[in-house]
């Protein structure tokens, strides 16, 4: 195993040993590919390939275009380098590339729901290069071409625009010229500059300061107006040394030679260098309300907190995620492509590229509705010297930028696939989110504004620890470990955890000074149903989960999750012995199911065996409060084998009576049944009850048995296809989450953030 140590520049402390288990733990890497289609029969397998896949061979044959409709291609990226500028590592070689390329599969997926390859091709030389990539045309709705060195990304950019009629994109480039060109709008506008009057200069002559200038010249910028520098100094007209065509394209007639020089009463700094490149100095000598993007990564030319001592101000972005106004390319990449697909683009001209700059600086001027306010880390944005750009996470991304660069590419006559109603393709383009990270991550952002103490009672365990971490490292409160410390500390550093890391608090139940006044407070809960004094000093001693719930109890901690190493009920009965039931609630267990952009809530998946028709008329009505409290409108739908009294049966009554019971409280939430599963989800199947009072497919679906439930949910979770989280315990007076044993470290981090959130 390689040797432990910090990845430099990461804002969450995490080891290289961390990020190694990470890529290994189950199946290796960050892609599997998944079938769309039905493979179950053997009329499924003679549709997909011989002698059905003949049908769309022929179509294709005859009208190439139709292999949009009969193929993956319209929603197909190739992610393609030779690793010979890998992130900030160097040049590398292709195989050592493929854990970013798979990366950025992986954000094409989550962020715009693009399906991407990656593919590292072994070779260092432009043409062979060019000639592998141009082939592969058929395959591919668009090209993004990633970690290539300068100036080679030039030529083979250029080159396979010219020879494909797809997409070809550098994001290296214009990723990072796209995102900074959005800021600079809005950065100017709240200086009061006119872009033709700007003095800009850029320190840096790579892909991405070539393609910088060459889009805020795009967007305005005078050509005389803007100082390009690299290590030699000032890109001037007749520079005999260090040129390229690239540079030449953009040197000036001036007299300065040096970046201070350049920058003496400039407006703007673009920095795509080197840390530290950016002097006191420097910064002293621009020009009133200095806007300074500092882009270099790790470690930017110069930070905000230095920035604003010598110059209070200056507008500072910078490409890290620990300060205001992050240039990052996720902003643009996933959905520059997702509208160019859309519409079958045959590139991505300039005009798309302005279309998305300008697409991303109105929208971060727009106001910020609840929904999205929760996208944020602290308090709700406000278009401003520091927030002149959108987060990655904000949800409206996926429906505003795709649309701008669609329309762009429709104008400027690049789409072979023009969109009739733009209306109805923004909403198509809403339905793409992904429901359960959009979720998620509301949630995380509420609780970083209100971080708590999180008692995890399986300390000693892997994943917890690792869990723990990352809840501190989100900067989501405090995690608390129960266990032996030696043993945590053992595992941790097996795990390459750092576990001295502040925020982390390790808590021994046989040498803690509240050990008395725990089993004090146990047995005063337990003295009446058979427990003697001992007995509650035993179990406090011994078994973590007593431990734990007590700490919650006690107000000792906010919250609890455990569960990885002990059933689901016997953890269960260990809490309610010291964790009341909320007044006036019902404890149950309810389960987020996703499954093909779907969220739906089953319950009872954890508590009531066979509940009667009050019971379930309480799970229903506490299912709807859990769907509230994580951002949907519940639509609640009694589940049978029957629908609507066909075919009758005993069982069924208790649900139809359940609905009675809601009659009469006139709850707040839309509910039916009894009703089979099928009808519940699906609009045409229930079209055929026009009585039913749902106004959509259901949401929230409470079964009839704790068994069905259970069966339902554990075969989702281990058929594949579908994402679980849950059972989510509610109605407890005290948040606390048990996770299924076995659990992930990222499924003990979700629960970790439901608690400190408290759904119940």
């Amino acid at each position: 195993m390689p040797e432990t140590k910090k990845s430099a520049g990461n804002n969450f402390n995490l080891t290289d040993q961390e990020a190694l288990q990470f890529h290994q733990q189950g199946k290796p890497g960050k892609l599997e590919i998944s079938p769309t289609k039905p493979m179950a029969t053997q009329r499924d397998l003679s549709l997909a390939y011989s002698p059905g896949v003949a049908a769309p061979v022929r179509a294709i044959a005859e009208d190439p275009s139709r292999a949009y409709d009969y193929t993956s291609r319209g929603n197909m990226v190739a992610v393609i380098s030779n690793g010979t500028a890998i992130l900030g590592l160097g040049n590398l070689g292709a195989l050592a590339s493929k854990p970013v390329m798979e990366g950025k599969s992986v954000l094409f997926k989550r962020f715009a729901d693009v399906d991407s390859i990656d593919l590292e091709l072994d070779t260092t030389d432009v043409d062979a290069f060019i000639e592998a990539v141009r082939y592969m045309g058929p395959s591919f709705g668009g090209i993004n071409l990633e970690d290539i060195k300068a100036p080679d990304c030039f030529i083979i950019e250029q080159r396979l625009r010219e020879l494909m009629d797809i997409p070809v994109f550098h994001d290296d480039q214009h990723g990072t010229a796209i995102i900074a060109a959005a800021g600079l709008i809005n950065a100017l506008h709240l200086t009061k500059r006119d872009i033709k009057e700007t003095k800009v200069v850029c320190n840096g002559a790579g892909a991405a300061g070539i393609a910088c200038i060459e889009l805020i010249k795009a967007l305005g910028v005078p050509h005389d107006n803007v100082t390009l520098c690299d290590t030699k100094g000032v890109v001037f007209e007749g520079r005999p040394e260090g040129m390229n065509q690239w540079k030449s394209a953009h040197a000036i007639k001036t007299e300065n030679r040096t970046l201070l020089e350049a920058l003496t009463d400039a407006d703007v700094f673009l920095g795509l260098s080197v840390k530290g490149a950016l002097t006191g100095e420097m910064l002293e000598a621009m020009a009133p309300n200095p806007i300074i993007f500092a882009m270099a990564n790790p470690d930017p030319e110069i930070t905000p907190e230095e920035a604003h001592a010598i110059r209070d101000d200056a507008i500072v972005a910078t490409g890290r995620s620990d300060y205001p106004n992050q240039v990052n390319n996720v902003l643009g990449f996933p959905y520059i492509f997702r509208g160019a697909l859309d519409v079958q683009a045959t590139t991505i001209n300039e005009d798309m590229k302005v279309a998305c700059a300008r697409a991303l600086a109105e929208l971060a001027r727009e106001d910020v509705p609840d929904e999205v306010a929760s996208a944020y880390r602290g308090s709700r944005p406000k278009f401003g010297p520091e927030y002149i750009i959108p987060v990655p996470f904000d949800p409206r991304l996926i429906y505003t930028i795709p649309l701008a660069v669609a329309q762009a590419a429709m104008d400027s006559g690049v789409a072979k696939r023009p969109i009739v109603d733009m209306a109805a393709y923004e909403a198509q383009l809403k339905a793409r989110r992904d429901p359960i990270a959009g979720t998620l991550q509301r949630i995380v952002s509420k609780v970083r504004q209100a971080p708590k103490r999180i008692v995890f009672a399986e300390g000693e365990e892997t994943p917890v620890i690792r869990a723990a971490s990352t809840f501190v490292a989100e900067g989501l409160g405090e995690a608390i470990l129960i266990g032996r410390e030696d043993e945590i500390r053992a595992n941790a550093t097996s795990a390459g955890v750092d576990i001295n890391r502040a925020g982390i608090r390790i808590e021994n139940a046989r040498v803690s000074n509240k050990n008395t006044d725990y089993a004090e407070f146990l047995y005063s809960r337990l003295q009446r149903k058979g427990y003697l004094q001992r007995d509650c000093q035993r179990l406090v001693n011994n078994d973590r989960n007593y431990w734990a719930s007590i700490m919650v109890a006690r107000g000792d901690a906010d919250g609890m999750v455990t569960g990885l190493t002990r059933n689901y009920s016997v953890t269960l009965e260990v809490i309610r012995d010291c964790i009341n039931t909320k007044p006036g609630h019902r404890v149950i267990g309810a389960t987020m199911v996703l499954s093909r952009g779907r969220t739906v809530l089953v319950a009872d998946t954890a508590v009531h065996e066979l509940p009667n028709s009050e019971e379930l008329a309480d799970i229903a009505s506490e299912a709807a409060h859990v769907a509230r409290r994580l951002g949907y409108e519940p639509r609640v739908a009694m589940l049978a084998y029957s629908t609507f009294g066909h075919p009758h049966g005993e069982r069924t009554e208790r649900l139809q009576e359940a609905v009675k019971i809601l009659d009469q409280r006139r709850v707040d939430f839309e509910y039916e049944g009894e009703m089979g599963a099928d009808v519940a989800l699906n609009m045409d199947k229930m079209s055929a009850y026009p009585f039913c009072r749902l106004s959509g497919p259901a949401n929230v679906l409470v079964m009839p048995a704790f068994h069905s439930a259970a069966i339902a949910t554990h075969m989702l979770r281990e058929m594949g296809g579908s994402t679980l989280i849950g059972p989510l315990l509610v109605g407890l007076d005290k948040p606390v989450q048990i996770v299924p044993m076995g659990a992930k470290d990222s499924d003990i981090f979700n629960m970790a953030a439901l608690t400190a959130y408290n759904i119940t």
